[in-house]
């Protein structure tokens, strides 16, 4: 599958973008960008509520990059949602609307995930360099930080501190002076401390930044000559008299500075007050710019998955060796899943690919709980598909995964709550019947069966002779066929002969 255009939203916790890309073989032009300003994390009460007239200028805000993604496939297209609805306890509802204003679905991604995007976005932007890059992202609610080398990042870190949220902590009133100022600083060298050490052992030879803050600050510093001797980027010295000048004239709105835009007065002193503290802690002295951010990388991503490097597939295998999975089992699941799964739908499909890929991961990983603890497997497997960093995977993708992997056996109930579709009921009825059927481990063939399966109900076609030579096997059915009933659903079992092909 390949498109001439693919587009990525990013729901920032400062500001919304929308890029639109055309792909020349395994390049990405850019085409189209639109931004707009809306200060999600500012719409954050104390109960980690979003309040509504955020959501209503959010809304509004994404009913317009709606109308510019009409026509796209949606296959096409990936948004992103980042800090703020992570933390909002009422996001899964604004999502709900969200996804209806933009016409596509919306993924919550994790800060790891973040900063990995982030990196192959700044590093496709960059020239290439022999050595190691640090890369830092200020975004409105958080900071990423990730070392990396070519398009490949090694370490990555997602810190709870941004331009909007320090802002708001620390000059709520648009107000500053010294002790101000020192405080936010503090704050954020605090938090960068936890990471400091790990990142220095790594080292580097070049340091980047991405995204707005960054953009803004070496604006300042580059036009109003703030930085020595015609220096580009940002540096220490920069840094040093821009925050002197923010403290001497006590707000960021008094500044008489050429570059200065409006929507970045009210979050600039809290990007610089990050800034100043990561040159700090870092030991740094200079930093270049990247324009390529956290939606390039969601269109180079994007495009790996077309190119079947989907990054998906390398956490899958990570996983498997990571947890000690038994790669022979985890095989014979998922032909078996595949097999079951084939007989319902047409796997060739595109509008099946979503499921048959989900299915896949589920099988390959349906036993990395076993090396926690081989009692409850499947439940360990589920909360580790569920709340490990898991590069590729949205939060979304992964509660699906979870699903599955729970679901594999055991009690029904505890999956009912479950918010999924009629489909993804479909999946967990092939990954528990495989399982079932390769619970001996060995390489004996299963049975030649025939299934059918409708909304509520499904229908396997047996041989009468195998289940007569495999009692164990036709009773662990037989009380499947007991299970699904308790969750609105019917699994029926009928037997065939041998000689007619007839089933009972």
């Amino acid at each position: 599958m390949s498109y001439e255009q693919i587009a990525a939203v990013d729901l920032g916790s400062n500001s919304f973008h929308l890029q639109v890309g055309r792909v020349v073989e395994d390049q990405i032009y850019p085409l189209d960008t639109l931004k707009e300003t809306v200060r999600l994390a500012s719409g954050l009460t104390a109960e980690k509520m979003l309040g509504e007239a955020t959501q209503d200028r959010a809304l509004e805000t994404l009913c317009r990059f709606g109308e510019r993604l009409r026509g796209f496939q949606p296959d096409s297209v990936r948004a992103v949602a980042t800090n703020t609805l992570r933390v909002a306890k009422n996001a899964a509802a604004f999502l709900v609307k969200a996804e209806a204003a933009l016409g596509v679905p919306i993924e919550v991604i994790a800060g790891r995930e973040e900063a990995r995007l982030i990196y192959i976005g700044a590093s496709h932007a960059l020239p290439t360099i022999r050595g190691r890059r640090l890369v830092v992202d200020i975004g409105g609610g958080s900071t990423e930080f990730i070392i990396g080398k070519r398009f490949t990042p090694m370490i990555m870190e997602s810190l709870y501190m941004g331009c909007v949220s320090y802002s708001l902590r620390f000059f709520p009133d648009g107000k500053i002076d010294k002790k101000r100022f020192s405080e936010a600083e503090m704050s954020a060298a605090r938090e960068i401390q936890l990471i400091a050490q790990d990142y220095r052992q790594l080292g580097w030879s070049e340091v980047a930044a991405s995204s707005g803050t960054a953009r803004a600050i070496a604006d300042l510093l580059e036009l109003n000559k703030l930085n020595p001797d015609g220096v580009t980027g940002i540096t220490r010295d920069g840094l040093v008299r821009l925050r002197s000048l923010l403290i001497r004239v006590g707000s960021a709105a008094e500044l008489k500075l050429d570059g200065l835009r409006a929507d970045r007065v009210p979050v600039l002193a809290g990007g610089v007050a990050i800034m100043s503290a990561i040159f700090s802690e870092l030991a740094i002295e200079r930093m270049t710019y990247s324009e390529g951010a956290l939606r390039l990388g969601v269109l180079y991503d994007l495009l790996g998955r077309f190119h079947h490097h989907d990054m998906r597939d390398a956490t899958v295998q990570q996983f498997m060796r990571r947890y000690q999975a038994d790669i022979r089992q985890a095989a014979r699941v998922k032909r078996t899943a595949l097999a079951l799964f084939g007989q319902m739908v047409e796997l060739d499909r595109p509008e099946n690919e979503p499921d048959l890929r989900l299915l896949t991961w589920a099988a390959m990983l349906h036993e990395i709980g076993i090396s926690i603890s081989h009692s409850g497997f499947h439940k360990h497997g589920a909360y580790v598909a569920a709340n490990a960093d898991m590069p590729g995977f949205s939060k979304k993708d992964q509660g699906k995964l979870a699903f599955l992997i729970l679901g594999q056996r055991g009690k029904l109930e505890r999956i009912a709550s479950a918010e999924v579709s009629d489909s993804h009921w479909r999946l967990v009825f092939c990954l528990r019947i495989a399982a079932l059927w390769h619970r001996s481990r060995d390489d004996q063939p299963v049975p030649q069966f025939r299934v059918r399966a409708t909304a509520s109900e499904f229908y396997l076609d047996l041989p009468n002779d195998w289940l007569h030579a495999n009692p164990l096997s036709a009773s662990a059915l037989a009380d499947e066929a007991l299970t699904w009933p308790r969750v609105g659903r019917s699994f029926r079992i009928r037997r065939r002969s041998a000689l007619s092909g007839r089933s009972d």
